[in-house]
């Protein structure tokens, strides 16, 4: 598990992005055990009391379940995984949209050149 941490954004919710990040892209998948709060501390090398903060706010998302003295799992809930990769999609448009719009870029050429640079993009990693 390697995740960059920026100093803007709350450490625990960076980890929370990071579990949504890898539950969109499939590597995380439905039911799938996760680390405990202690290894994850460990292997991110942050404060176990982030980690716990971190599965809190992923339970009360739905994004984990966890049942007494059992690992933690990613949920079964489809609605709630899909909700995720729509979520991470809506945000990076949004981040886009809000950098190119002082450029003043007419929506068909900016289609365009989106189109452009996802393909090439996905032919370099095979996609």
């Amino acid at each position: 598990m390697n995740a960059t941490f920026n100093n803007r954004d709350p450490v625990y919710l960076q980890v929370v992005r990071y579990f949504k990040e890898q539950i969109a892209n499939g590597n995380l998948m439905v039911g799938q055990e996760i680390p405990s709060r202690r290894e994850l501390a460990a292997t991110m090398k942050i404060n176990p009391n982030t980690a716990q903060k971190a599965y809190k706010e992923m339970e009360e998302q739905g994004l984990i379940t966890t049942e007494r003295n059992f690992p933690s799992k990613i949920t079964k809930n489809e609605n709630i995984l899909q909700s995720v990769r729509e979520e991470l999609i809506s945000a990076a448009v949004d981040s886009f949209v809000q950098s190119i719009r002082p450029i003043n870029v007419p929506i068909d050429e900016l289609l365009r050149i989106v189109q452009e640079k996802y393909s090439q993009e996905s032919s370099k990693e095979g996609l």
